[in-house]
């Protein structure tokens, strides 16, 4: 590739454009960088700035201004200077720094837009307890005491997870799905909470949180770790999946209802919670129960 030469004003207008950048990376990490002990002049910093909420967010206002700022900036530059913009970047193009400067700054931003969707993901799965009402008391779920199914599918760790593996203590088994937004968060922060709840912290750690994908064909075993991260679960917690005959299997043997839509992967699914004693037994099973609910379950157990 012939070497373009750049000129006094492509140098100008890549300078221009690589302020907006860092402009740009530094008002999102003020937004969203997460920072031990949250500062009282960080706290305050981003309601000014953002209308951060309680759960660490932006308000609308606060993405608007996020996104809408450097894209503002973006086009008011090659409005008024295209020519020197655009053959800038064709010279760096044209000379192997140049290349490398170039993806390094297209690496950068594909790391910040997946560092961004971390963040809103955690979020949100803080604050989905909040949503959550106890609409069935505790008293009013009968026990069970029926013969859980087998697993028999693969963790975050690489490691087969069979029923016998939660013998000794009670354990939660739950079902989600990495792409759902709404229920799947819920259902996962609740029975955290629930947990926290329930029992002493040395106790409650002893009590594993077992969810089974119910999207096998997306949320595959090699997906778990960074699905797990984005849950928040412990290190005794157990996030399965495997092949989509294998998944299909074990959410067959444990009733749990669900509608996949074939165009957008979509699954519709009830909240269902099953609470299992420490001797393979399903004690309680509930749908959309709360973590209040769930944690006077656990204490009956």
């Amino acid at each position: 590739m012939e070497r373009a030469r750049l000129e006094p004003d492509h140098r100008w207008a890549l300078i221009a454009l690589g302020s907006i950048g860092i402009v740009t990376v530094a008002w999102w990490a003020l937004a969203l960088w997460p920072v031990p002990g949250d500062p009282e002049w960080l706290t305050r910093a981003r309601a000014v700035c953002f209308d951060t909420g309680s759960d660490g967010m932006p308000a609308v206002s606060g993405w608007i201004l996020l996104i809408g700022q450097p894209i503002g900036m973006l086009l008011f530059l090659l409005v008024v200077w295209p020519k020197p913009v655009f053959g800038g970047l064709g010279a760096l193009a044209s000379q192997r720094s140049g290349r490398l400067a170039l993806v390094g700054a297209a690496a950068v931003l594909v790391a910040g837009m997946f560092g961004v969707s971390l963040r809103v993901g955690q979020a949100s799965a803080r604050a989905a307890p909040a949503r959550l009402a106890d609409l069935v008391p505790a008293a009013d779920v009968p026990r069970l005491d029926r013969p859980a199914a087998e697993l028999g599918l693969v963790n975050q760790r690489g490691e087969v997870v069979a029923l016998a593996d939660l013998a000794g203590s009670p354990a939660i088994v739950t079902f989600a799905f990495g792409h759902c937004a709404d229920i799947c968060p819920m259902v996962v922060s609740g029975a955290r909470l629930a947990r926290e709840q329930a029992l002493e912290a040395n106790a409650a750690a002893a009590i594993p949180l077992v969810v089974v994908t119910l999207d096998p064909w997306r949320d595959t075993p090699a997906r778990l770790d960074e699905l797990a991260v984005r849950w928040d679960l412990g290190s005794g917690d157990q996030l399965l999946s495997g092949s989509v005959e294998e998944v299909e299997a074990v959410l067959d043997a444990w009733n749990v209802a669900r509608q996949r839509d074939p165009l957008s992967g979509d699954i519709a699914h009830p909240a269902l919670v099953y609470l299992l004693d420490g001797g393979g037994t399903i004690a309680f099973a509930t749908v959309a129960a709360g973590p209040g609910t769930l944690a006077e379950l656990i204490d009956r157990l």
